[in-house]
């Protein structure tokens, strides 16, 4: 009797860690924490507006320290106008600038006119002893126009190129002799080109007129025409005494010669279809 009064003293106390357990498996729900405020793009624009008149203030007050915070947090969402991105830049240069520190004057110089086209510096600001010799370094670095392609390089000359290369030389120089002489040997040797084959004949007339040879000129002028019968002098070449007369000779002797030409072309077409006799 005295052992079952024990046994049935003792079940409450064997339920307690079962209880326990129970307890400790059902999940507690923390309580919601309230939503964090969402910032809108407007309130940046606003907040970063005003850091920019904050920064604007202490420049003009001398607190530069406190400038140079106000208007880096102005500049970091990137919601300023360019105008007022290039204002803040334009005062950050000049704190860089009067403290001694070039580099970073010369970046906020940079950022401001790479943000803003039309940025500018007032006159009396140019003029400043300290930043407008590093404005006007860095506007001078952007505005110059860029380098100019290094050139192809050329080809070696033939040595038809290179005889009358040295023949215009000789001809500059007022030897004409030597100038003819080589020029001819240009031509020999097989001038590819027709510019250089015109201006080989060109000068070799030249050469020969000034040395009194008439007739030779002449004959020099009329091998210019069969290579281009619309060829003509330039305006200062035509009008030199030596050979003008001669020139206009040779001209008109090659046109005679391409109207015969053209002429005996008709005619042939008609021979041929004209009926055999009987």
């Amino acid at each position: 009797m005295t052992a079952l009064r024990s046994r049935r003293s003792l079940a409450p106390l064997a339920a307690v860690p079962m209880l326990v357990c129970i307890a400790a498996c059902v999940p507690v729900s923390e309580p919601q924490r309230p939503a964090a405020p969402q910032i809108t793009e407007s309130q940046l624009r606003e907040k970063a507006k005003e850091n920019l008149a904050n920064g604007l203030r202490q420049y003009q007050d001398g607190q530069y320290e406190e400038a140079q915070k106000s208007l880096g947090a102005a500049l970091d969402h990137g919601l300023l106008s360019k105008t007022e991105q290039s204002t803040a830049r334009k005062h950050l240069a000049f704190m860089y600038c009067v403290t001694d520190r070039k580099p970073q004057c010369e970046d906020e110089f940079r950022k401001a006119m790479e943000i803003d086209p039309g940025f500018d510096l007032t006159p009396a600001e140019v003029g400043h002893p300290i930043w407008g010799p590093v404005y006007r370094n860095v506007r001078a670095q952007l505005t110059a126009p860029p380098p100019a392609p290094e050139p192809k390089p050329h080809a070696p000359r033939t040595p038809a190129e290179q005889r009358l290369a040295e023949g215009m030389a000789k001809y500059d120089a007022g030897d004409f002799t030597g100038a003819l002489k080589l020029l001819q040997e240009a031509l020999k040797e097989g001038l590819t080109d027709k510019p250089d084959r015109i201006k080989a004949h060109k000068n070799s007339a030249f050469s020969l007129c000034l040395l009194h040879r008439i007739t030779a000129c002449r004959n020099e002028f009329l091998k210019i025409f069969e290579i281009d019968p619309a060829f003509d002098l330039a305006p200062a070449e035509a009008g030199h005494p030596s050979w003008a007369r001669t020139f206009v000779r040779a001209k008109q002797l090659a046109k005679e010669r391409e109207e015969k030409e053209k002429k005996g072309k008709a005619k042939a077409p008609a021979a041929k279809s004209a009926p055999k006799k009987q």
